[in-house]
């Protein structure tokens, strides 16, 4: 999700590539790199060093762009940073005497001065380990902000045989996966198993849907109804590779028995890379799967909605948005379009409670058909978005589970002088009726969660409820 912004366009690409040498630190006056920062006008150059003028430029752009930046202690930024560098310190089997956090005192200028000037002390006592002391501070630094759409991308990088469409990891996705683990582990709900083999080498061990995953790597999912952070270790990303022990249990069976599987790549389903899929269920149900809201996919689920009507007479459309992890809010309202007019799907607001609404855009030609949208843990963003404004408009019903919760606000993206992105929103997002949605998810009106035995037995609950709500 993006909101465009242009206010200092370009500034940030005459900004030269910081270079790793140690200088005195500039002060309170000196903040040229740290107080610009623009979105990018092109795509970025190639990556170079990250340094403490690049966290210093990360930390002025969040506290002159993010949503709660006027209002935030910027403290808080800095004592995690700081937090961030003495474990590394600790982790790499060093420590530095002077390695104390300097007193702050809530001037935010003065605070990067203290700050800057005992950092640079520190990292010239351990210059092999610069590099990364660098890059674990501005992690942390846009970490403490504890905002799911807040994120700094550097140093993304391929397994050298990836092509396009390749998955990589254990080729396995269980019921908690995507947004549960990353932002929101309190909304996992025991048994862990798996849902879906993607390939790669869960297949090549035989794991099927519906398999209990009772262990991972020794450690057990769920302690007292609770998630674990073991469950992470489903999920490795490039260049993760330390193999992976599970315990299984198949219910159907009784068998007992452990894996381990080796993160690699692995070829997808190319129908499953699809962001737009549709077929025809019981000869008048539009079914249309969305994995995510990309550029035109609104678009193309009205033309495939449209292919399922020629020459019949629809019942519903069910609009599948499991595992759907958002994008565009403008394809999101868009497509509410079809369903409503003359109604806001969504508010951006700003930390003073200003609010600009997203309106439907009524040159959308309505359907006119009734409409049951399938979700679950996995539908975040734009997919929340939309899921919101179909409950709050009665636009239409919601099958499966609560949605994840994961919507801050609209992501911008800022260039900074090391050709690295920081992104995080401008504006905070509110449902139709002004509420939070963000941490908290949109409940489904039917509560319809997959079971093990279900996903075995490759039944799908919540699309069985959809039909009968059509054909009701």
């Amino acid at each position: 999700m993006t909101a465009v912004r242009t206010a200092a366009a370009g500034l940030a690409l005459l900004l030269a590539a910081a270079c790793t040498a140690p200088t005195p630190p500039r002060g309170q006056a000196g903040t040229t790199t740290g107080t610009v920062c623009a979105p990018p006008q092109a795509p970025p150059g190639a990556e170079t060093a990250t340094t403490i003028d690049i966290i210093e430029q990360a930390y002025f752009c969040i506290l002159g762009n993010y949503y709660s930046g006027a209002t935030l202690d910027a403290r808080s930024l800095l004592t995690a940073g700081f937090v961030a560098l003495t474990q590394e310190l600790n982790h790499d089997g060093r420590d530095v005497p002077g390695a104390t956090m300097p007193a702050l005192t809530g001037d935010r200028k003065a605070d990067w001065a203290a700050f800057e000037t005992t950092y640079r002390k520190i990292t010239d006592q351990a210059p092999d380990l610069r590099d990364k002391l660098t890059a674990v501070t501005l992690q942390a630094i846009v970490a403490a902000l504890g905002d799911n759409h807040a994120d700094w991308k550097h140093q993304d990088k391929r397994p050298p045989d990836y092509y396009d469409g390749d998955g990589y990891g254990l080729g396995l996705e269980a019921n908690v996966n995507g947004p549960q683990v990353d932002t929101n582990p309190g909304a996992a709900v025991a048994p862990l198993f798996v849902a879906t083999v993607l390939g790669g080498a869960a297949q090549a061990a035989g794991l099927r849907p519906g398999d209990i995953i009772e262990a991972i790597n020794g450690s057990a999912p769920f302690i007292d109804g609770e998630a674990t952070p073991a469950i992470a270790a489903l999920y490795p990303k490039y260049p993760e590779a330390r193999p992976v022990r599970l315990r299984l249990l198949r219910q159907s069976t009784g068998r007992r028995w452990s894996v381990t599987l080796k993160p690699g790549l692995f070829q997808r389903d190319l129908a499953g890379l699809q962001v737009v899929r549709s077929k025809l269920l019981d000869d008048d149900i539009a079914y249309v799967r969305m994995t995510g809201f990309a550029p035109d996919s609104a678009n193309r689920v009205l033309r495939a909605i449209t292919r399922l009507r020629t020459g019949r007479t629809l019942s519903g459309v069910v609009l599948d948005l499991r595992g759907n992890g958002g994008g565009s809010p403008v394809e999101a309202a868009r497509l509410l379009s079809a369903f409503v007019h003359g109604k806001n799907t969504a508010y951006q607001c700003t930390v003073d409670g200003t609010c600009q609404a997203t309106p439907t855009d009524d040159t959308v030609e309505l359907l006119h058909l009734p409409l049951v949208v399938l979700t679950d843990r996995d539908c975040a963003s734009a997919c929340e978005h939309f899921s919101a404004a179909v409950k709050d408009l009665r636009i239409g019903r919601l099958a499966g589970t609560r949605t994840a919760g994961v919507i801050s606000g609209p992501a911008q993206g800022y260039l900074l002088a090391n050709n690295t992105l920081l992104s995080f929103p401008a504006r905070h997002h509110l449902g139709p009726n002004r509420e939070v949605i963000d941490r908290i998810g949109v409940p489904p009106d039917h509560y319809v969660p997959l079971t093990p035995k279900d996903a075995a037995a490759g039944r799908d609950p919540a699309l069985a409820k959809a039909l009968t709500l059509l054909h009701a």
